[in-house]
């Protein structure tokens, strides 16, 4: 039902092609594409509020998956007691790292599949930059909104892996400063956490002020001078 409601009143948050056409039951990855661009989207739909990890599938599929060009975007759809839909984002597959992929335990030797390994997909450890919302309290945003937050985001895109962590680990630090105007020195409180997630890396502050300077160049900071920024988004 949630893929029906999606093909027929659903955009192409990539283009703004008016619909999305959902693929056969043999995709194991792909729900959706869009005949116009070609972007490809996987749905997951869950029932009450979006919560912090949203279960997917096994494991090792899941980092192969992103580690590789074939990661489709991922639509969320969540979903009311009544089958209304309350909320839609779209994740570009440009924003997954195996970070944000939880290992859950395996299956326990009772079980039809025993030793299985599923996984979370860790909602709450991606950039908000990274999670555009199409629907928004059952609001749904203006097609021109949703393209252009993409396009935008779509300026932080990069295939290698390493360089992809460490921006959405430094974008994500920004995120935490509670306020809109921040120092340098800020951003450097989160020394200890890059480095527990970055431990062959041993010049942090350096690689810091290098992520800086790319989100200034694409817009999503403003540098004030002396040691100060401004989140432009």
């Amino acid at each position: 039902m949630s893929e029906s409601l999606v093909a027929k009143n659903i955009f192409c948050p990539c283009c703004g092609n008016p619909h999305i056409q959902k693929l056969g039951n043999n995709k194991p990855v792909a729900d959706f594409q869009c005949s116009f661009c070609g972007s490809i989207f996987e749905l997951k739909s869950k029932k009450g509020t979006l919560g912090k990890k949203i279960t997917d599938g096994a494991y090792s599929t899941m980092i192969e998956r992103i580690t590789s060009t074939k990661n489709p975007d991922l639509l969320v759809m969540t979903y009311s007691e009544n089958l209304s839909v309350t909320n839609m984002l779209i994740i570009p597959k440009f924003f997954f790292v195996p970070a944000i992929i939880e290992k859950r335990e395996p299956l326990t030797d009772t079980a039809r599949r025993a030793g299985w390994v599923g996984c979370n997909i860790l909602i709450n450890d991606i950039p908000t930059q990274g999670k555009i919302n199409i629907i928004s309290n059952q609001r749904i945003a203006s097609v021109d909104e949703v393209v252009q937050a993409y396009s935008l985001i779509a300026n932080l895109k990069t295939d290698n892996m390493e360089s992809r962590s460490w921006m959405l680990d430094v974008l994500k630090c920004i995120d935490l400063i509670p306020v809109n105007d921040f120092t340098l020195k800020e951003v450097y409180a989160y020394s200890e956490v890059l480095q527990r997630k970055h431990v062959n890396n041993h010049n942090i502050e350096a690689k810091i002020r290098q992520q800086l300077q790319i989100l200034r160049d694409n817009g999503f900071i403003e540098f004030l001078g002396h040691g100060r920024y401004r989140k432009m988004l």
